[in-house]
């Protein structure tokens, strides 16, 4: 019983859990940041181009 009760209380694995969901929160911020910015560039880019012409 006393092991039963020390793997409820154990909070190590759920800690792990809430730092891998944190890190994919982030990852699809940074993803979704960086193709807007990368849109930008391109529309950028293209005018410098058009320009050039």
């Amino acid at each position: 019983m006393s092991k039963f009760l020390k793997l409820i209380r154990n909070e190590e694995g759920a800690t792990a859990i809430e730092y891998g969901l944190i890190a994919a929160l982030i990852a699809v911020a940074a993803i979704g940041a960086m193709q807007g910015i990368g849109n930008k560039l391109n529309t950028t880019f293209n005018n410098v181009s058009n320009s050039l012409r």
